[in-house]
């Protein structure tokens, strides 16, 4: 096989700027939605069912999705339409935010985010390839994590001035620069081969059916833990606005805005350094790090009602975001390097992690309707304690690093 090129300056900047872009879709409908349906009566039960709604569908998608992109040379059409789909979905929740239309909205989100996210990592891999992947992986949540920001900021000085509303149409505009920042990632620096012939060595698992993946026992015990990590993490801040959301004293969207600019400015600094210390130290002290941030995070949330010492809490967030959404491709791709099977594992991966991240939502929203909102955050923490135990105890390190053998000694 000939020597594959570099990627051209124009499509590394291309990739940094479609991570920047694609961030107003689920920065504005996820943490934004629980407060927008609050203001118009709807109560911590049903918006976890709409919440839920979305997550089962990406659930559903998720593994086909993984399969369809792993045999595609070109992800660009695909991604288009995803971001296409989550616009009209964005203006049907803007335009009838009652039940039925929000539901049908979130079948259409769930469905297309189960896309974007993969096919941005797939692109990624495939444009520079296995051994700049910890980097690229960093790289990609930092601009990730920076587009968050200012949508954050935009969006909640949309809903304090114009209204709450106006949030899902400038979600819907922000798809044009987003399709237009995918065209600048050149098809002639996409190698297919950068991610489906990395180890020739190990090239007989393509063989082996999707399955054979997911018999190492890291990977299930890896899958496992981050189930958890996110059924802990995805209630928390939706739970936190709903909170908020029926304090009349302060305004809702504005501290939804703080909190989340807060916890991605964090993952905006950490995320290059993640990507970078994974390589060096390992991944299994950052995952520690990861989850010991999202446990204390929940028990903190119980001890204040300060709007300002709330918004400090949301460092934790960042950080165990920052450092969780970077390492977790990392063990995925080593764990199937060589393979071939990156985007069906990273697919059905996000899939069964996003039972969690659904059943989070009704599960800890029901325990606030009945218990309050200390009970829920409570039961949020005792899981991310459990996922914590799991992870020190049983999961082995599944990068080869002299640093991490020196300092955690087998």
């Amino acid at each position: 096989m000939a020597a594959l090129m570099s990627p051209s300056r124009r499509t590394l900047f291309g990739l940094d700027w479609l991570n920047f872009m694609l961030t107003d879709v689920p920065t504005g409908i996820v943490p934004f939605l629980a407060v927008y349906l609050a203001g118009y009566g709807w109560n911590a039960r049903s918006v976890g069912i709409a919440l839920t709604v979305g997550g089962i569908s990406g659930i559903v998608c998720q593994a086909p999705m993984g399969v369809l992109i792993d045999r595609l040379s070109s992800k660009r059409e695909l991604f288009s339409l995803g971001v296409i789909a989550l616009a009209a979905g964005a203006l049907l929740i803007a335009f009838m935010p009652t039940f039925w239309p929000v539901l049908s909205a979130q079948i259409v989100i769930g469905s297309t985010l189960s896309v974007l996210g993969p096919a941005i990592c797939a692109v990624s891999l495939e444009v520079v390839g296995i051994k700049m992947f910890d980097r690229r992986q960093g790289r990609n949540l930092a601009f990730y994590s920076a587009g968050n920001v200012v949508a954050a900021v935009s969006m909640g000085l949309l809903g304090y001035y114009v209204s709450n509303r106006s949030i899902f149409f400038f979600v819907a505009a922000s798809a044009i620069p987003t399709i237009l920042c995918q065209l600048a990632v050149g098809p002639d620096d996409i190698y297919y081969e950068r991610a489906h012939a990395v180890n020739t060595c190990n090239m007989e698992c393509n063989s082996a059916g999707a399955c054979s993946v997911f018999k190492d026992r890291r990977l299930l015990i890896f899958l496992v833990c981050s189930i958890m990590f996110q059924f802990a993490n995805a209630a928390m801040l939706p739970l936190l606005g709903e909170l908020f959301a029926k304090d009349n004293g302060h305004n809702p969207m504005m501290f939804m805005s703080a909190c989340v600019v807060t916890t991605q400015l964090v993952i905006a600094l950490l995320a290059s350094w993640a990507g970078r210390k994974a390589g060096l130290w390992g991944r299994k002290p950052l995952l520690l790090m990861a989850f010991g941030a999202l446990l204390i995070r929940g028990i903190l949330y119980t001890l204040t009602s300060n709007m300002n010492a709330l918004i400090v809490i949301q460092i934790l967030d960042g950080a165990a975001s920052g450092i969780f959404g970077v390492v977790s491709v990392l063990v995925i791709a080593d764990l199937t390097e060589g393979s071939g099977r990156f985007n069906l594992t990273l697919g059905a991966f996000s899939a069964a992690v996003g039972i969690g991240t659904s059943l989070s939502q009704f599960i800890a929203g029901s325990i606030v309707h009945d218990f309050g909102f200390n009970a829920g955050f409570i039961f949020l923490a005792l899981v991310a304690s459990a996922a914590f135990g799991i992870l020190f105890f049983f999961l082995p390190e599944t990068r080869e690093s002299k640093s991490w053998r020196t300092a955690f000694p087998q």
